[in-house]
C-alpha cells in the first residue's frame, strides 16, 4: 500500500550546479547529482522524500519557496553567495511556516570575512557548515525533528 511521505525541499543556490569541477579543494569532487542522490537516500531511509531545486537566480529561488510552501514539511537551503546579502531570500524564508535549515559544504568560518555573515541565519532553525555532504544529513534530521514535533 502506498503511503504519503512528507517532502523536504532542498534548495541549491548560485554556482552549486558547478560542484565537482568547481574548486574541489574547497567543495570536494562530488557533483550536485551525487550530493542529491545521497540526500535522497538519507531522507527516504527516514520516511521522507527530498525534492531538489537549483537556480543561479535569486527571484526564481524565492518563487520556488513560495510555490512549494504548502507542499513541504521543511526546507534545506544552501543559498551560496545569496546567504550573505539577500534580504529578499531571508524574507521569503521568514514567510513560510515550515522549518528551514541553512547548510554550507565548506567551513565558511575559516574563509573570507564576508562568508561569515548570514542574513538568513535568523530565520533558519540551524546553520550547518564545514561538514560536506554530511551537513545535509544533519539538516534532514533537524527539520524532520521539528516537523515531527509540530514546530
Amino acid at each position: 500500500m502506498f503511503q504519503h511521505r512528507p517532502v523536504i525541499l532542498v534548495i541549491h543556490g548560485p554556482n552549486l550546479n558547478m560542484l565537482g569541477p568547481r574548486e574541489p579543494e574547497i567543495y570536494g569532487s562530488a557533483s550536485l547529482q551525487d550530493l542529491e542522490k545521497q540526500v535522497r537516500q538519507y531522507a527516504r531511509a527516514r520516511g521522507y522524500r527530498a525534492r531538489f531545486y537549483q537556480s543561479n537566480h535569486e527571484g526564481r529561488i524565492i518563487d520556488c519557496i513560495q510555490k512549494q510552501q504548502n507542499r513541504i514539511c521543511g526546507i534545506i537551503i544552501n543559498a551560496g553567495a545569496l546567504t550573505h546579502y539577500s534580504y529578499a531570500l531571508r524574507d521569503a524564508l521568514a514567510c513560510v511556516t515550515v522549518p528551514a535549515a541553512e547548510v554550507h559544504l565548506s567551513d565558511i568560518s575559516a574563509r573570507e570575512d564576508f562568508r561569515k555573515i548570514s542574513v538568513i541565519e535568523p530565520v533558519c532553525c540551524c546553520r550547518i557548515y564545514g561538514k560536506g555532504a554530511a551537513g545535509y544529513a544533519e539538516a534532514v534530521d533537524a527539520v524532520t525533528a521539528l516537523y515531527e514535533r509540530g514546530e
